[in-house]
C-alpha cells in the first residue's frame, strides 16, 4: 500500500461539479492499493500516518501528531500510484490492486482512521475527481507498506 501524505491547512475533493469531502487542518492521503496488499498494510499504514509526528509544537518543531491537534484526514483513493514507469513510455499498472480488493482495503483503510478517533473526508471510488489543497509546509511525505524496513 503506497500513500501520499501532505500536511494541509485546507483540502476539498470534487466529483464533478459536488464537493465529495473537505477538511480543515490535517492531512490528504492519496491511497495506492497493491494487488498483495492485506488487512495488515492498512493497519500498518492508517496507524502510521495517524501516529506521524508532522505537526510544529509551540517551539516549532515538527512533534505532533494528527491526534495531538486533533486534525482532519481527507482519503482519496489513487491506483496511479502503484503505476511502473521504469520501461517504455506508458505506466504499467500490474501492481495495482483490482477494483474490488482496493476498494474493499480503501474502505477498511478509512475504518481504521476513523478507529483512532479522527474525522475523515473521502473522495469516490473510480471516480474522476479534483483534488485542491493548501499543502501547510510544504510537508509531502510517501510511505510504502512493502519497504518498511
Amino acid at each position: 500500500m503506497k500513500a501520499v501524505i501532505q500536511r494541509v491547512s485546507h483540502a476539498d475533493v470534487c466529483v464533478g461539479s459536488r464537493v465529495s469531502g473537505t477538511i480543515a487542518q490535517g492531512i490528504l492521503v492519496l491511497l495506492g492499493v497493491h494487488r498483495d496488499d492485506t488487512i495488515k498494510d492498512v493497519a500498518w499504514v492508517a496507524e502510521k500516518v495517524v501516529l506521524l509526528r508532522i505537526f510544529e509544537d509551540d517551539d516549532g518543531l515538527m512533534n505532533r501528531s494528527l491526534l495531538d491537534v486533533g486534525g482532519e484526514m481527507l482519503i482519496v483513493s489513487q491506483f496511479t500510484l502503484l503505476g511502473d514507469c521504469r520501461k517504455g513510455r506508458r505506466p504499467s499498472w500490474s501492481a495495482a490492486a483490482p477494483p474490488e480488493q482496493a476498494n474493499a482495503l480503501y474502505l477498511e483503510f478509512i475504518e481504521a482512521v476513523n478507529g483512532h478517533g479522527i474525522r475523515t473526508a473521502t473522495g469516490e471510488f473510480q471516480a474522476m475527481m479534483e483534488v485542491r489543497l493548501t499543502n501547510d509546509g510544504p510537508v509531502t511525505l510517501i510511505l510504502d507498506s512493502h519497504n518498511k524496513t
